[in-house]
């Protein structure tokens, strides 16, 4: 088990880390503001999961497979971009509809199903567990492996607090867009484009940069 001093140190860097916005946040603000709290919400727990599958991952070494097989690495790689692009075009391509506040054009099952794979299909999440977890393990406590997981899981319940955070702020939002033209724009082509764009971060991931970042 990691110290108590330890778990201080790792809680407060990730906290840093998940505060700042990236493609997680950006796709969390979306779907709150586009299809209101439930889907908004229901994103974050799929966000949240994909960060799990990442912690367990972690702490058994898949991340390492990753990291050193070219191979396994470009596949998680190209399924995750090739997902989401491909989403964004649709998206895109989709004409505006009338806007509903009764009925979200993406059900909360759907924007949950969506947020994990957004993070499960990221190797860049992969990639940062296995550059970031490592900095805080013992070799000398023993059991490295469950060191990683608990690290991970305090990860994994922070990410939840300032995703949830994000998430109930943008809803929020959501009535003042509702009453004017924005949110036909959001939902087609700010949601298009957040979709490529998070397809184009994971396709040009890679280990190098993301040992840089």
């Amino acid at each position: 088990m990691p110290s108590p001093s330890t778990i201080a140190a790792f809680a407060t860097a990730s906290l840093i880390l998940l505060i700042i916005p990236g493609p997680a946040v950006l796709y969390i603000v979306n779907r709150s503001v586009s299809d209101g709290r439930e889907a908004g919400l229901a994103a974050v727990a799929g966000l949240t999961l994909g960060n799990l599958v990442h912690a367990i991952a972690a702490a058994v070494g898949l991340s390492a497979v990753l990291a050193t097989s070219a191979a396994a690495f470009n596949t998680v790689k190209w399924l995750g971009a090739g997902y989401l692009v491909s989403v964004g075009v649709r998206t895109l391509m989709r004409p505006p509809m009338a806007i509903d506040p009764t009925q979200p054009g993406v059900s909360p099952r759907r924007a949950f199903t969506q947020g994990v794979v957004v993070n499960v299909l990221n190797p860049k999440v992969a990639l940062f567990f296995l550059s970031f977890l490592p900095q805080f393990i013992k070799p000398e406590l023993g059991r490295p492996g469950m060191q990683a997981l608990v690290l991970g899981l305090v990860f994994v319940l922070i990410g939840a607090c300032t995703d949830g955070l994000y998430s109930l702020l943008a809803s929020g939002l959501r009535d003042v867009m509702l009453r004017g033209r924005a949110l036909p724009f959001v939902r087609r082509w700010v949601a298009g484009t957040v979709f490529i764009g998070l397809g184009l971060v994971a396709a040009t991931a890679s280990a190098t940069s993301a040992k840089k970042s």
